[in-house]
């Protein structure tokens, strides 16, 4: 269950837009909702030029260029020291190509993620020395390395750090730190990449007369990459690098990419953002999450097409790898939640487990998020020491989550929607607990969101209509693809494909017929049947198949008409706050009465449960067939009558099972334990 908020449109200020700039209506109001509705913002967005700020805006740029460039001049042996997901990967590529067409003496490392974790470390440091290096460039990690640089810089050599990430209180004592979100940087976009501040540093190092179109022209497509696979908003430099790098992309001649697309199956098509992160970005990182990083960054070097086919061939099968990896741990997640539903009734969802791979925690974490609508941490205990990973929802910023609870970890950095830390596995429960802590004080109840550009008649949907929003691309963070609701639609066909993987529904209002994907929901856990009315919110596409272009609707969420998905949310972090024994948030005290049943509840209920028999249904589902009770109340009752002997219920992840007992006698609800705490709390809020 998610909130859904609906933007709200300005339709005459949007009608101004489409007449002023000669675009379809819908691509108006979808600029007006998303806030670009001056003549200026509509115009910059819009336009193709290679508008960039001038790169030494950045703090330290001036002295990052002129440490590399005395390095280049006087034949310095350069290390590019990168990262091992797509944007430090790409982001050593191009610098590492850039500095090698210089005719600088340059090499790359990037730490294994398995072995020595994020960013520079200790051991690299002393190889490095011993390999003669003379100057270390950090691309997409360095910000925090305070123990590392001091230990390169006793070791005669220097450190020159490019980085994008949060910026700690004290910054290392390198040649140059260049980080737009430096306190002291007065440069005016600062959502780059790492291989965005690469881009930068490139430009600057060009000097004053730098032809940007010719950079563009060689490295927008890897600066694409990385930008697109790092989630970063789409929008100011972002949108420009990422615009014309797709357009690189799709008419390239990067062997490397070329290869990439083939494996992937993409090759032929017209690329989108959309495409490549799904396609081109996971195969980059598989090669990181299962230790093949520096043989991404070759392939996107090499010339050699046979070689770059075969590197191309093996991040695919890492990232098969990697998929398989996944399944086996959320099965494994499977069964801890179903032996223990409190795990995921805490405000935040932090899962551990043994020697769970490095590279896959963190999808495993934006999983978990997903399904269960909290901010979740997937910690992999190692023996004596403990890694994690972190994902949130939007509104909870976990990386100050993180900060505050820094006490009780090893290293750690990230940002508001994602972290990675370590910690000694001994201090995980007290970890556990100061996260709970922090998030109680914040006296708010944290929920997952469906931000709903506009809702639309099913009547208006066709191929037009999403050739029209191709002139709002390259879509992602910070622009993401358009969701539209369509509401009040009557399913008069379920299919399920792929073996129950899939859904298919065809769903109809007003003589509009359409067909909706429900991709990832699975046929046992899938609450909807034919007849039923929902609202859905959708994303739009095109389908190639046997020459043809179709229609493609994509459902992104689904909730029975008109269900108060708010009101229900709220009354299930309630709930889970109750039966975990934390205290409740003083503004929120006012919807307790929402979780003590009344008698007629309980009537409600074991009547619809008795003509039922045996059955596995989804919350919401139960809820809805019992006139929207609140989820947060209904599971009061549950767990009342399990005690009372009246059903044995199991709680799954997201279906319930519930079986109704024979009884021969009259029991009491109100001599139910957790009706009478319930009573006691209620008590303390009076």
């Amino acid at each position: 269950m998610k909130v859904w908020s609906v933007a709200q449109l300005n339709k005459e200020r949007a009608l101004a837009i489409s007449e002023q700039f000669q675009i379809p209506m819908i691509c108006a109001a979808l600029l007006d909702v998303r806030g670009i509705n001056t003549p200026e913002a509509v115009s910059a967005f819009l336009s193709d030029e290679l508008a960039f700020d001038d790169p030494f805006e950045i703090k330290d740029m001036d002295k990052a260029v002129e440490r590399i460039l005395r390095a280049i001049e006087s034949g310095e042996k350069i290390c590019i020291y990168g990262d091992y997901d797509a944007d430090g990967v790409t982001a050593t590529a191009l610098l590492l190509q850039y500095l090698e067409t210089v005719g600088a003496d340059v090499s790359f490392y990037i730490p294994s993620r398995a072995d020595e974790g994020y960013g520079l470390n200790i051991e690299s440091v002393k190889v490095l020395a011993a390999e003669g290096t003379e100057l270390i460039i950090t691309v997409d990690n360095g910000i925090s390395a305070f123990e590392e640089i001091e230990l390169a810089n006793s070791l005669g050599m220097e450190v020159v750090v490019t980085d994008h990430h949060t910026v700690p209180e004290i910054i290392p004592n390198a040649v140059a730190v260049v980080n737009p979100h430096r306190p002291d940087c007065k440069s005016r976009f600062k959502e780059l990449s790492g291989v965005g501040v690469v881009l930068k540093l490139i430009m600057a190092l060009e000097g004053e007369y730098a032809d940007i179109d010719m950079l563009m022209q060689e490295y927008s497509d890897l600066a694409a990459l990385g930008t697109i696979g790092d989630i970063v908003s789409l929008t100011g430099e972002n949108r420009v690098i990422a615009k014309h790098g797709i357009r690189s992309i799709n008419d390239s001649s990067r062997v490397g990419i070329i290869s990439l697309l083939k494996a992937s199956g993409t090759y032929e098509k017209e690329l989108t953002s959309t495409d490549l992160s799904f396609s081109v970005v996971p195969r980059i990182n598989a090669g990181g999450r299962l230790g093949l990083s520096s043989k991404s960054v070759e392939l996107l070097l090499t010339f050699d097409e046979e070689y770059a086919l075969s590197l191309a061939s093996n991040l695919s099968e890492d990232n098969s790898q990697r998929q398989k990896i996944e399944q086996d741990i959320l099965k494994e997640i499977d069964a801890k939640i179903r032996e223990n539903p409190n795990l995921v009734r805490h405000s935040i969802i932090i899962i551990e487990g043994e020697n769970w791979h490095q590279g896959v925690i963190g999808i495993i974490a934006a999983k978990i998020k997903g399904l269960f609508g909290k901010t979740c941490i997937i910690i992999s205990k190692e023996g004596e020491t403990s890694r994690a990973s972190g994902r949130s929802i939007e509104g909870f910023a976990l990386n100050e989550a993180i900060f505050a609870t820094s006490q009780y970890l090893e290293h750690f950095g990230g940002h508001e929607m994602a972290v990675g830390f370590s910690l000694k596995t001994e201090n995980i429960e007290a970890f556990k607990e100061a996260l709970y802590d922090y998030y109680d004080k914040n006296d708010k109840l944290f929920l997952p969101t469906v931000n709903i550009d506009c809702k639309l008649n099913p009547a208006l949907l066709n191929l037009e209509l999403v050739e029209a929003l191709s002139i709002l691309e390259p879509f992602g963070a910070g622009n993401p693809a358009p969701l539209f609701g369509l509401y009040n639609m009557t399913i008069t066909e379920v299919k399920p494909l792929s073996n129950g993987r899939h859904q298919r529904l065809t769903v109809t209002r007003g003589g509009a017929v359409h067909t909706v994907m429900c991709f990832g929901m699975d046929s046992a856990m899938f609450p909807y049947t034919k007849g039923d009315v929902v609202d859905l919110a959708v994303s739009l596409d095109k389908n190639m198949y046997k020459n043809n272009v179709y229609l493609s609707i994509i459902a992104r969420d689904i909730r029975y008409c008109g269900y108060e998905t708010e009101r229900h949310l709220k009354s299930m972090r309630l709930y889970d706050r109750f039966i975990l024994n934390r205290n409740l948030p003083e503004k929120y005290a006012q919807y307790f009465p929402m979780l003590i049943p009344k008698r007629e509840d309980f009537a409600i209920l074991y009547r619809f449960l008795k003509s039922a028999g045996t059955i596995e249904i989804s919350l919401e589902t139960l809820s809805y067939r019992l006139n929207s009770m609140p989820c947060g109340k209904l599971m009061t009752c549950l767990n009342a009558m399990q005690e009372l002997s009246l059903i044995t219920l199991f709680e799954g992840p997201k279906v319930l099972k519930i079986e109704v007992l024979d009884i021969d006698h009259k029991v009491d609800i109100e001599s139910a334990p957790i009706i009478q705490k319930l009573r006691e709390v209620e008590k303390c809020h009076k």
